[in-house]
């Protein structure tokens, strides 16, 4: 009888670390299918970017300093593989779009013109489409994060391999700038 009792315990704990091991496992993937998620709205606004750059080119051809730097930090994001490297990349596009559109307010015939117009309006839409991808990934990856710091998943994660993983942070300087969706006037 106290075999039994033994047997019982053991199997009762497997069944207990199978079910920590899998509840880790579903939070990991829910944090990568989120970032899946940004990855799409990433894409999308990589392929604006060329069309932005070439229509402010027309009008500002002698801010070749900034247009390159776009394009530098395009193609650094869209080159990167790793989540917490996509990040990075990202970050460092988001700041250099950011000092397109301050420059952008120097030319007031751009600000008028048609194509630009649109391209001003679907990546605004794009980057309020990241914006509330992010805070998905966020909160998924607190989730995660939470599972693998708390006890007992702790335990569970650190003998299987699962690691506190990063946040989409923007960093403090683009934090503001980036939860609003950019201003388009007419």
């Amino acid at each position: 009888m106290p075999l039994l009792i033994v047997i019982g315990i053991i199997v009762l704990i497997i069944i207990w670390i199978i079910s920590l091991y899998n509840g880790l496992v579903r939070l990991r993937n829910r944090r990568e299918n989120a970032f899946a998620d940004i990855d799409v709205q990433l894409r999308q606004r990589h392929d604006l970017v060329p069309q932005l750059v070439e229509t402010v080119k027309g009008y500002a051809s002698h801010e070749k300093e900034l247009l390159l730097k776009v394009t530098e930090a395009r193609t650094a994001a869209m080159s990167a593989t790793a989540i917490d490297d996509k990040i990075v990349a990202e970050q460092q596009l988001t700041a250099a779009l950011q000092g397109l559109k301050v420059q952008v307010e120097a030319y007031p015939d751009l600000k008028a013109n048609q194509n630009f117009l649109q391209l001003q309006e679907e990546l605004s839409d794009i980057e309020n489409k990241l914006a509330a991808s992010r805070r998905f990934f966020n909160g998924a990856t607190t989730e995660y994060n939470n599972a693998v710091e708390s006890f007992p998943g702790n335990l569970v994660a650190r003998n299987f391999g699962f690691k506190r993983e990063i946040m989409f942070d923007l960093g403090t300087d683009n934090r503001k700038t980036m939860e609003e969706p950019p201003k388009i006037q007419f």
